[in-house]
């Protein structure tokens, strides 16, 4: 029997039968539309992740004084301090992302740094080993292959203005006026932080566009307006444009800027805990960096921990996150198909048993054994291709859907060719053994059939 004879004996029957086949589909039909669906949603997810990350250069290294406070009789012990007996503090390592330390002192210097905190600290004084601009200075002068340095800290705080009818909190940072490259911040209106503004410890501000909109109701009408951040009143030199991502933990549309400076001697105090921005020339320079900044660090404060991430690793592990759990939903959605394949398989033996006596007459007329196999094996293939393709379709109408569920799902062809290959595999693989059950009838038993 030649092919084209087949295919339109498969065509008829499957015409014959468009109720049947269209619920046999149905698992088919719903597995394709779940993988789309989950492949539309893990790239969501990684696009998310994209943008979270797209205000930080992947070279961005960032180093973070992290208190080691151990609460003792009457006091805080902090840092590696000498251990009881008088011993020597343990020795530290360097570290990166993950929970990497950097730099401990060992020997009469770590005994010295741990005499001088004592185990009677007063809280208010434990932050006593905080970076500084000093750090700053010396990390730009002793560490190769950077483009930029800047010292960040950042709170929440009290502000009043505007049309605002009562005091609300946002996040205020204080930063210098690298800050503004290193998080690819974009000014809209004014300008940002400037040298100048750092000596004077000025009294002035940036604002997200939509702290600023919200606050005096339009840029316009922010920029060279008053705000008053933790009762002191500051003036509005520049406003951001939207970002809509976080940039070092901060959400640049619903904060505001001021000079370290301002923000150490009037909003901070004391309790200031920053952190240092480094900008690698290039990616491949960021490993060396890392251990560049703990070299010099340990110099400057022996004895002390700090902790280190870097954008280019935080962004790997999140992608890889997000690729894990893609994979873990296609592990789920394929299950669909496997029940899918089994409704197929039901339904063909069914199908078979109504057909025996054709299928007789098929072999007494000529037919092989290899042109029945290929033939319920075709109809099978049909059956979940209609049901794969049936299935992107609906994917595609569920899509704005999802919108409303706070999930960004984001189409993809990938997405669409493995659903669609996804049917065709389960209508060859569950319709194989079906289709040969038929194709192994003897034509006498099948003509006496009843």
């Amino acid at each position: 029997m030649r092919l084209s004879e087949i295919l339109n004996l498969v065509w008829v029957n499957i015409l014959e039968n468009k109720f049947k086949v269209l619920l046999t589909s149905l698992g088919i039909i719903v597995g394709a539309a779940t993988i789309v669906l989950v492949i539309a949603i893990g790239q969501g997810g990684k696009l998310d992740v994209q943008e979270q990350f797209k205000n930080l250069n992947a070279g961005t290294v960032e180093v973070k004084y992290q208190p080691n406070l151990t609460a003792g009789m009457g006091g805080i012990m902090m840092g590696n301090a000498a251990p009881p007996g008088g011993g020597a503090p343990p020795s530290g390592g360097f570290a990166g992302s993950g929970g990497r330390t950097m730099g401990s002192g060992t020997g009469s210097s770590g005994s010295r740094s741990s005499s001088s905190r004592g185990s009677n600290i007063p809280v208010n004084n434990m932050f006593s080993a905080t970076l500084s601009e000093d750090d700053v200075e010396e990390i730009a002068l002793f560490v190769p292959n950077i483009t930029a340095v800047s010292i960040s800290a950042s709170g929440s705080y009290s502000i009043e203005g505007g049309i605002l009818e009562e005091s609300t909190t946002a996040t205020v940072a204080g930063v210098q006026p690298t800050y503004a490259g290193i998080t690819n911040l974009q000014v809209l209106v004014g300008e940002f932080i400037t040298e100048e503004n750092i000596k004077n410890a000025d009294k002035v501000a940036v604002l997200g566009r939509t702290l600023a909109e919200d606050t005096f109701g339009s840029v316009i009408e922010a920029y060279d307006s008053v705000i008053s951040v933790d009762g002191r009143s500051y003036t509005v030199i520049g406003v951001l444009d939207s970002m809509g991502t976080v940039a070092s933990g901060i959400s640049p549309d619903s904060a505001i800027y001021i000079p370290y400076t301002t923000a150490k001697k009037y909003v901070m105090g004391r309790g200031i805990n920053p952190s240092i921005s480094v900008v690698a020339r290039d990616v491949k320079y960021v490993d060396g960096v890392i251990e560049d900044i703990g070299i010099v660090l340990d110099s400057l404060h022996p004895g002390v921990t700090y902790t280190v991430s870097d954008a280019g690793t935080s962004m790997e592990a999140a992608t890889k996150s997000a690729n894990t759990l893609s994979l873990l939903l296609i592990a789920v959605a394929s299950i669909v198909f496997i029940v899918g394949g089994i409704g197929i398989m039901n339904v063909m033996f069914v199908s078979i048993k109504e057909r025996t006596r054709e299928i007789g007459i098929l072999k007494a007329l000529g037919c092989s054994k290899t042109d029945i196999l290929i033939e319920f094996l075709l109809e099978a293939n049909l059956m979940s291709t209609f049901g794969g393709l049936l299935g992107v379709v609906v994917s595609i109408f569920l899509m704005p859907l999802m919108q409303y569920t706070g999930v960004r799902v984001e189409a993809t062809v990938k997405g669409w060719v493995l659903a669609l290959a996804f049917a065709i595999i389960t209508g060859t693989v569950f319709g194989f053994y079906p289709a040969l059950k038929a194709a192994s009838l003897k034509p006498i038993e099948a003509l006496n059939y009843e």
